[in-house]
């Protein structure tokens, strides 16, 4: 993989109601030959994709069947009655195989780990990759209004019959997408059994499911440049037994980026994330505070946890509170914690995981502000800087002479508008 990529164009998709019917629209337009590589965490075959559809399961299989070369990676995850999606996800790879394509059921964790990436490439006549927060499951079909999506999952009382759910999704296009591409080919052949857990073994030989990875097509020459970002691809991998070939004593380049990052920051961090929970994490952002008299941090989190058992919501407020006692220890009156809600007072489910600094960089993908995203699941961010300058003052919020840039500050605003429900300017 590249230490970066030049000449990209980077969209951001709030929400999945932008995303979703993007991802059908893409894959729609397919050939045969052409290639959907898609990577999650959680999966729904029903879910739809746009009103009028089609279904997750609809839009792979249909792919599969007019000839496209259909590959997945889901996390194997655990029972339904557990409140995971384990049974989805076996429908969904039972479809898909039973059409031509192949989806695995992915195991190749650590111990109590899990992969959680959200990625989907095609390639084609209009090549695109897309990363972020958002998987294709249900409840994730919101957009601004806040409404929630009628296909539902479990969840907490306090957000009510269809929760209200904000998150980031990136549409990428250049020469990153070759890189993306790389990130699903390594997890791909990946010499390691998909799980040695004989509990998951025995169903899967029942039900039919692939257990071993069909060959994949060699990868095109790069794209040519679309675009005027730079886009660097951060991963987590923990150290595993037997190792990843690709990541032999795993990675930590979300947690490197992230705090490389920090070190420059100056007037301002925009935060948006499902937990920022962990001290660890706090700590770079405490030491940025200390560092830097002017910085000022807006964070964004969800005021409750999305369940609602005897032991979700202390642990939850316990570990946020360490977490915002060393931040707000370190920057006080600088630090403003927010917790948004919808027109109707329920509270907004925020599980974005972006981070703005200075108007420069930013930072969308699927890790959370917590040790496990930094150090235990498998994770895959983009950081994106802009080559292109904004013209709108501050010219230089950070004073370093490196500019604002376009995208990171019409993302920051773009997210500020919605949760203070101002009108876009013209």
């Amino acid at each position: 993989m590249s230490a970066w990529n030049e000449g990209n164009d980077v969209q951001a998709l709030v929400h999945g109601r932008a995303y979703l019917p993007a991802l059908a629209h893409a894959v729609a337009h397919t050939r045969s030959g052409d290639v959907v590589l898609l990577a999650g965490w959680r999966a729904d075959p029903d879910q739809l994709l746009d009103d009028g559809g089609p279904s997750v399961a609809g839009m792979l299989v249909s792919a599969a069947q007019r000839g496209v070369v259909v590959r997945g990676l889901l996390w194997h995850s655990h029972l339904a009655a557990w409140g995971y999606s384990l049974d989805a996800h076996r429908k969904l790879a039972r479809a898909v195989t039973a059409a031509g394509g192949q989806i695995l059921l992915d195991q190749r964790v650590r111990a109590l780990g899990s992969h959680h990436q959200k990625f989907v490439v095609v390639t084609g006549p209009a090549e695109v990759a897309f990363l972020g927060g958002i998987d294709v499951a249900h409840a994730r079909r919101d957009d601004a209004s806040h409404a929630g999506d009628h296909q539902t999952r479990t969840f907490s009382r306090v957000y009510g019959p269809t929760p209200a759910w904000h998150d980031v999704q990136l549409a990428l296009r250049g020469p990153v997408v070759r890189d993306v591409e790389t990130v699903f080919r390594q997890r791909w052949t990946d010499p390691a059994r998909l799980t040695r857990l004989p509990w998951h073994t025995i169903p899967a030989r029942l039900s039919g499911l692939p257990r071993t990875a069909g060959p994949l097509p060699p990868p095109a020459a790069p794209a040519a440049p679309a675009g005027s970002c730079t886009v660097q691809l951060l991963r987590s991998y923990p150290r595993r037994h037997p190792a990843y070939p690709f990541a032999p004593h795993g990675e930590r380049s979300v947690a490197r980026g992230y705090a490389k990052a920090l070190t420059r920051a100056r007037r301002l961090v925009y935060v948006e994330d499902q937990y920022l929970w962990s001290r660890e994490v706090a700590h770079v952002f405490a030491a940025a505070l200390r560092r830097s008299p002017s910085l000022q941090l807006i964070i964004v989190v969800p005021r409750y946890p999305d369940q609602e058992g005897r032991l979700d919501l202390p642990a939850y407020s316990f570990g946020q509170s360490a977490a915002l006692h060393s931040v707000l220890a370190a920057g006080g009156h600088r630090v403003q914690v927010v917790n948004p809600e919808n027109e109707a007072g329920r509270p907004i489910y925020v599980h974005a995981k972006v981070c703005i600094v200075d108007d420069v960089w930013a930072a969308v993908g699927s890790a959370n502000l917590n040790r496990r995203s930094w150090t235990h699941d498998s994770e895959l961010t983009a950081a994106v800087v802009d080559e292109q300058l904004d013209d709108r003052h501050p010219l230089d919020p950070a004073g370093l002479g490196d500019g604002a840039r376009r995208f990171a500050r019409e993302l920051r605003l773009t997210l500020m508008r919605e949760h203070l429900a101002r009108p876009r300017r013209r």
